[in-house]
């Protein structure tokens, strides 16, 4: 996997957004991201407003295009999730990145960006986003901190009751569990054997997630995982009738047959941790009494 420089006081960090509309200013982002020595650009649809996105398809597709090519430009944050980054993916030519890599950052909607690159053997960073950085705990923008810079990141987290525990090594993979079964079968999938798989999402149904768990499964992504790290899991709703079980047995169900470790209630995802993830990197576990994850 090829990796983009790690960033240093003086780059240029770039902000866009590729999904849905900002709905405040981000003055907390710029001052933090300028804290550290960063020149913060603005995209042109920062101000962009088109329905629920963030401008049209074209003009976000441009947005994202440009920073790209601009190679002053060392990394492209995006501002926000939402929806919209499925619509303009294949709009956006991303093999400049070949000659000139630079890091992509970002969760939620922005795992479409994720396993595109990925699937070009490109890393990029799953972590805070500057729509969410004033919700953040200092533990979450730390880890940002230290992710772009090229610093160690290791977690140490108290071990689930649920875990599969014991050891493992590999290339870390995934993002949000949603955008994961909408890639499926797309020119964005990716092969998921000898990967360490993350996984989180928001506001879903517990029977969709059974469902969602049971579709990765059916389509062999789960079967010869290294590993599997599961995140945030919040904001979930139930039907009148309750489904019956909770996230953790609903993996459990489908995965324990395959003998791998499995890391439950790691803090990245929608949570105010949202501890950084350098995807497409080599990340090592090791599940016992506490879990630790290094990259």
């Amino acid at each position: 996997m090829l990796q983009a420089p790690f960033l240093k006081a003086g780059d240029k960090i770039a902000i866009t957004c590729p999904a849905k509309s900002l709905m405040k200013p981000m003055d907390d982002a710029i001052k933090l991201l300028s804290s550290w020595g960063l020149d913060v650009i603005l995209g042109d649809t920062v101000h962009a407003k088109f329905h629920q996105f963030a401008g049209t398809d074209e003009l976000r597709a441009q947005d994202f295009q440009r920073f790209i090519d601009d190679q002053d430009v060392k990394a492209i944050i995006a501002a926000r999730g939402g929806y919209g980054s499925v619509r303009i993916i294949d709009q956006i030519d991303f093999s400049p990145l070949f000659h000139h890599p630079k890091w992509i950052i970002g969760f939620s909607d922005i795992t479409v960006f994720h396993m595109h690159l990925q699937k070009m053997g490109l890393q990029s960073i799953h972590a805070q986003m500057p729509a969410t950085i004033s919700d953040s705990t200092a533990l979450g923008l730390e880890s940002l901190r230290k992710a772009v810079f090229g610093e160690t990141l290791q977690y140490e987290i108290p071990a689930h009751p649920l875990n599969i525990q014991g050891t493992c090594h590999g290339e870390i993979i995934g993002g949000n569990l949603s955008i994961l079964i909408s890639l499926l079968g797309s020119k964005s999938d990716i092969d998921y054997r000898n990967k360490i798989l993350f996984i989180e999402d928001v506001g879903e149904y517990l029977y969709a997630i059974d469902r969602m768990i049971r579709a990765l499964d059916r389509a062999g992504k789960l079967a010869q995982l290294k590993g599997l790290i599961v995140g945030g899991f919040t904001e979930l709703k139930d039907n009148d009738i309750p489904f019956g079980f909770s996230v953790e047995e609903i993996i459990l169900e489908v995965v324990s047959k395959y003998h791998y470790p499995v890391v439950f209630n790691f803090p990245a995802g929608h949570i105010q941790d949202n501890c950084a993830l350098r995807l497409g990197g080599e990340v090592s576990i090791n599940s016992s009494s506490h879990t630790h994850i290094k990259f």
